[in-house]
């Protein structure tokens, strides 16, 4: 033992030291991961968890659907964009963005890596869901960002996506589902497979992959998830034909 105390020597306590094996018996926490941070909305955290990973399955899927179209250079807006993995992929296609986040920490990584040249195509706004306005525009992506969005505000916030995506164009994103383990906080939005389905009536479904799984037991807080991947595209209205009658 070590002795510990008063300098003067008026007081002393015995501290035994920690021996390695001490240390070792020690339970081993976990590394937090990119969804310990967005449980927990640390989105700082989150951003740079992820920064440099690739872009989402479901925007590649989407601009791959509008490339075999021949359609390019369109106005996309990439809502909850956080550090721009999915913004770069779309000004790397040609596409011109709105990227919008709630967080102001986002685009401080996001723009450091946007080429030179294609800066004018991006313009990023820092905004909340509840106060997101969304322009006319050929594709909405919501990658992992509307489970995100209060229950309160999601409704307003679908209707304000649906009304801006053109006849042609697409949405692109997840919605978590009911089975999910953050179902239960109260700040998330999540949906059931048919409430989803109904939410894209009006749209072509072009892609719609369920992902259920168990969470590996060295996560730092193991959770189920229940994930629908979305890619569908706006429905071209049809004009109502007047009776033969009364057409001139």
């Amino acid at each position: 033992m070590r002795p510990t105390g008063r300098a003067d020597g008026a007081s002393w306590t015995f501290v035994e030291p920690r021996g390695e094996q001490d240390q070792l018996n020690e339970p081993h926490v976990p590394d937090m991961r990119a969804q310990d941070y967005s449980e927990v909305q640390d989105w700082p955290g989150y951003f740079g968890a992820v920064l440099g990973k690739p872009p989402r399955e479901t925007l590649v899927a989407a601009l791959d659907s509008f490339a075999r179209e021949s359609f390019t250079g369109g106005l996309a807006t990439d809502l909850a964009a956080g550090e721009g993995r999915d913004t770069l992929e779309l000004l790397d296609r040609g596409w011109r963005v709105v990227a919008t986040d709630g967080h102001p920490d986002a685009f401080s990584y996001l723009w450091p890596r946007v080429p030179e040249a294609v800066k004018p195509r991006l313009t990023t706004v820092v905004v909340s869901f509840k106060q997101t306005q969304i322009l006319p525009c050929d594709l909405v992506n919501a990658s992992f960002a509307l489970p995100f969005c209060e229950p309160r505000h999601f409704p307003e916030l679908w209707t304000r996506i649906v009304a801006a995506i053109r006849p042609g164009g697409r949405f692109a994103g997840q919605f978590f589902g009911n089975r999910d383990s953050w179902a239960s906080l109260p700040d998330r939005t999540h949906h059931s497979e048919n409430e989803v389905i109904e939410l894209l009536e009006g749209f072509e479904i072009e892609m719609m992959r369920t992902e259920e799984r168990d969470d590996e037991p060295d996560v730092r807080n193991p959770k189920h998830w229940q994930l629908f991947h979305v890619v569908a595209k706006k429905r071209w209205r049809r004009l109502r034909q007047r009776p033969t009658a009364d057409r001139k």
